[in-house]
């Protein structure tokens, strides 16, 4: 691997991603919707990857809707499919024609459970869900991302502070967070930066799929336990991510976003 010269220094606010493209891997919703309508905001381009077509459809309306009608075309892409498909990937590459950034937020907690209740196949679809497509993003990334590139994975606060039943998921979770210190080690000589963002609870449609918060003083009640007295929100969680983007001296950190809940 031959070693790249070092990455410019820049301006580390999100200012300074005008001009830029990013692939958001499950951005249909959520915190990848919210960073595409903040990537937008500041002049990136945006490549909207999810598996529903309906929802992602939606996504992009939205994302257009909220800048100036005069934008490119190109400015909001989309591609329908399992961002942790290679092929689905190598397609937003090749839609965008180059990217700089790539921000993985898809990925649910499958494979809950007992450990004695797990079989053999609940622990592989785990693995594969999570474990399997990080790295399946990570290998396309590291063939297509330029120097000066980053890759952003999300993993969430559970990963430290552990519940019962969670051992198959947080397992694949915390490995994503290992991949990504020695991702950061393995593409240092090719100037791409990788971290993680360890999210709190945020509030998102999926957070409100769960069961007892699924209304405004559910949710307002549940996050008041949390130190800054309540959830954060997808554009707080976004944010985080446009900042690992932006600023070029961060590389194979895991950040953690989550209002101080792991203090508590």
């Amino acid at each position: 691997m031959t070693t790249a010269p070092p990455i410019p220094v820049r301006s580390p606010l999100s200012s300074g991603l005008s001009g830029s493209t990013a692939v958001l891997v499950g951005a249909s919703s959520g915190i990848g919707l919210a960073a595409g309508l903040l990537l937008r905001s500041v002049g990136a381009r945006v490549v909207l990857v999810g598996r529903d077509p309906d929802r992602l459809k939606a996504a992009v309306s939205r994302v257009r809707d909220a800048n100036p009608a005069d934008d490119p075309d190109d400015a909001v892409l989309a591609v329908a499919g399992d961002g942790g498909d290679e092929r689905v990937l190598a397609e937003a590459f090749d839609r965008a024609g180059h990217v700089d950034h790539v921000f993985v937020t898809a990925g649910g907690l499958s494979g809950r459970g007992p450990v004695t209740a797990l079989s053999a196949d609940d622990l592989r679809a785990t693995f594969d869900s999570l474990l399997q497509r990080a790295f399946a993003i990570a290998r396309t990334s590291a063939s297509r991302l330029p120097a000066g590139g980053s890759l952003t994975f999300s993993s969430g606060i559970l990963v430290a502070r552990p519940l019962p039943g969670m051992a198959a998921p947080l397992s694949a979770a915390g490995a994503v967070e290992t991949l990504t210190r020695a991702l950061a080690v393995e593409l240092a000589p090719v100037r791409v930066r990788v971290n993680t963002v360890r999210f709190g609870r945020i509030d998102t449609p999926l957070l409100r799929s769960l069961p007892g918060l699924d209304s405004d003083e559910a949710v307002t009640a549940a996050g008041s336990a949390v130190p800054v007295g309540r959830f954060g929100t997808a554009e707080e969680a976004a944010g985080t991510a446009l900042f690992l983007m932006a600023n070029n001296y961060v590389t194979g950190q895991i950040l953690t976003v989550d209002g101080g809940e792991t203090l508590a």
